[in-house]
C-alpha cells in the first residue's frame, strides 16, 4: 500500500488529524474546561487503521449500512456483492472506500481535500466513480463536503463514521419515525412512529433511558429536522445534515483492537456513532428513496459537526 498520509487541521486551540487511508478523522482535540479534550475515538498509530473492524472515523461506502443478500438489481441487471456479514453486506465489504488509500491535497491549515477513483465493477458495483471529500475546520466546527460523479447510474450512500467520545450521553434526534429491522439489522421495508418507544429522542433524554440491561441500539431514524444534539463527558455536540436518515449506533460491540489515543478506552458504550445517510438497503426496498449518482446528477452530501464545552 502507498504510504498513509496524515495532515493536521488547526484553528486556534482546536486541531483535527485526517488520514489518507479511508478518509479517516483520526483525532479531534478541543479545549474543554482548561484542557484539550478528544472529541472522537481513534488509534494512536495510523498504520493500525489497516485493521479497522469498527470503521473508526472513516468515510464508508460506496454504500453505507447493510445490503440484504449482498446483491441488488438496477435497470434490469443483477449485481452480486461480497457478503462480509453473511449472507448480507455491510459498508460495501472489504473493497469499501474505508479500506482504500485516498490522495490528499492540503489547502492550508484549515482544509484538506481527499480524492479517489473507484473503477467500474469494484466490489461488484457498476460505474466508474470519482469521489472527493473536502474537510474544513472553522473554530470548533468541522465540515465534510462529499461528492461522487459516475459515468453511469450507480447507488451511492456515504456515511462519516466517527465515534464521538460521549459517555453518559443525553441526545436529541429530530425524528418522528424509524425503519424497523429484522434479526439481521436489515430494514423490513416500512417506517413506524417513534411515539411511545423508549428510543424516541424527539425530546432530549439520557441514553440510559433507552438502553436497558446493557443492550445497545443500532437503528435508523427518519429525520424531520436537520440538527442533532448530544451531550456527555463535558462536551456539547451539534450536527447539521442534509441527509434524510441517521443511523445511530451505541458502540455496544466496540472492543480493544489497537492502542487507542492517549487517555482513551475502547470498550462497549465508550463512544457514539451518529451517521447521517440515505435510507438503508434502499437498493432492495422499493418503498425507500434510492440514492444514486448519475452522469447528469452527482451525489452530494454536506455534514457539519460542532463540539463545544457543555455549559448546561
Amino acid at each position: 500500500m502507498t504510504q498513509i498520509q496524515r495532515h493536521v487541521l488547526s484553528d486556534g486551540d482546536v486541531s483535527v488529524a485526517v488520514l489518507s487511508l479511508g478518509c479517516i478523522t483520526q483525532d479531534w482535540a478541543v479545549p474543554i474546561r482548561g484542557r484539550r479534550t478528544r472529541a472522537v475515538l481513534g488509534y494512536r498509530d495510523p498504520k493500525d487503521y489497516l485493521h479497522n473492524p469498527y470503521y473508526l472515523g472513516a468515510i464508508v461506502g460506496r454504500v453505507a449500512n447493510r445490503i440484504s443478500g449482498a446483491a441488488f438489481e438496477l435497470d434490469g441487471m443483477k449485481y452480486d456483492l461480497e457478503a462480509n456479514e453473511p449472507p448480507h453486506q455491510l459498508h460495501s465489504g472489504p473493497n469499501g472506500l474505508q479500506n482504500r488509500n485516498w490522495t490528499m491535497e492540503v489547502a492550508g491549515n484549515r482544509a484538506v481535500q481527499l480524492q479517489i477513483t473507484s473503477p467500474h465493477g469494484e466490489g461488484g458495483y457498476p460505474g466508474l466513480l470519482q469521489l472527493s471529500v473536502t474537510i474544513s475546520l472553522q473554530g470548533h466546527q468541522l465540515t465534510y463536503e462529499m461528492e461522487a460523479r459516475s459515468d453511469r447510474p450507480t447507488p451511492v450512500n456515504l456515511a462519516q463514521h466517527s465515534y464521538y467520545a460521549l459517555e453518559r450521553a443525553t441526545l436529541r434526534i429530530p425524528a418522528m419515525h424509524y425503519t424497523p429491522m429484522d434479526d439481521h439489522l436489515i430494514p423490513i421495508g416500512n417506517v413506524k412512529p417513534l411515539s411511545g418507544k423508549k428510543f424516541d429522542f424527539g425530546e432530549a433524554k439520557p441514553l440510559s433511558e433507552a438502553v436497558l440491561d446493557g443492550k445497545g441500539l443500532d437503528m435508523n431514524f427518519v429525520l424531520d429536522g436537520k440538527r442533532i444534539e448530544a451531550r456527555g463527558s463535558g462536551l456539547h455536540l451539534t450536527m447539521e445534515t442534509d441527509q434524510p436518515c441517521l443511523q445511530f449506533y451505541t458502540a455496544h460491540h466496540l472492543r480493544f483492537v489497537s492502542e487507542p489515543l492517549t487517555g482513551q478506552t475502547h470498550a462497549p458504550f465508550t463512544g457514539l456513532c451518529l451517521e447521517p445517510q440515505g435510507y438503508p438497503n434502499a437498493v432492495n426496498t422499493s418503498a425507500f428513496p434510492l440514492s444514486l449518482a448519475t452522469p447528469e446528477h452527482p451525489y452530494r452530501q454536506r455534514l457539519t459537526v460542532s463540539v463545544h464545552e457543555d455549559a448546561a
